[in-house]
């Protein structure tokens, strides 16, 4: 576990002076007008219009901006995205990552499953070290807010089916944008109870 905080640690380092430049030169004024096309499928006030679409709004802008990018640029397959962000520049997915980032970010609500909800608890905090888990809240804050400086996103009020969605994805590899692999790793080590119980849990933080 030092070893797998030390590592952790490090990337947190490297990644954040990769972003600090562009992030400090976004405008969130310049990128509302590019977002109108987003409303679409992520809502006027940056909340996904159904559980399959993320919520947008209170995101860390250096995870927005690298999604974005990544999309674009082949790294990461969505096909709702398909042809939305191809002509974006690198200034364009931080004006609009920055955009979202300065919205209010939604408040969910857990479901009250006591069992579900503890499970959820365990694993976001503690993690589950017979099982090789890392607590979530070691890159995703105490509070689901994310940490801005390594490009790692809030969790906080995420729509349930969505969270488990994308750790399906990263747990078979279809998704694989993450630094060092990190959520692949996590993910390959976790079952549908565990995923289900982490939605629900980050679905009510905040």
């Amino acid at each position: 576990m030092r070893q797998l905080l030390a590592s952790l640690v490090i990337l947190l380092g490297a990644t954040g002076a990769a972003h600090a430049a562009s992030l400090a030169d976004a405008d969130a004024a310049a990128g509302r007008d590019k977002a109108r096309v987003c409303a679409a499928c992520h809502g006027q006030n940056g909340i996904g219009i159904s559980p399959a679409f993320p919520n947008l709004a209170g995101q860390q802008a250096s995870y927005l901006a690298k999604q974005i990018m990544d999309i674009r640029d082949g790294r990461r397959s969505v096909p709702q995205m398909a042809g939305q962000v191809d002509d974006f520049s690198d200034q364009d997915a931080w004006d609009v990552a920055a955009y979202f980032a300065d919205m209010e970010p939604a408040l969910g609500q857990a479901d009250p499953d006591p069992e579900l909800v503890e499970q959820g608890r365990e694993l976001y905090r503690a993690g589950d070290l017979e099982s090789g888990l890392p607590a979530c809240a070691a890159c995703h804050s105490p509070t689901g807010s994310g940490i801005g400086s390594a490009a790692y996103p809030a969790l906080s009020g995420l729509q349930r089916d969505y969270v488990v969605t994308t750790l399906q994805a990263f747990a078979a590899g279809e998704r694989a944008n993450d630094p060092n692999a990190i959520m692949r790793d996590i993910a390959a080590k976790m079952g549908d109870r565990d995923m289900n119980a982490v939605a629900n849990y980050v679905h009510g933080l905040h």
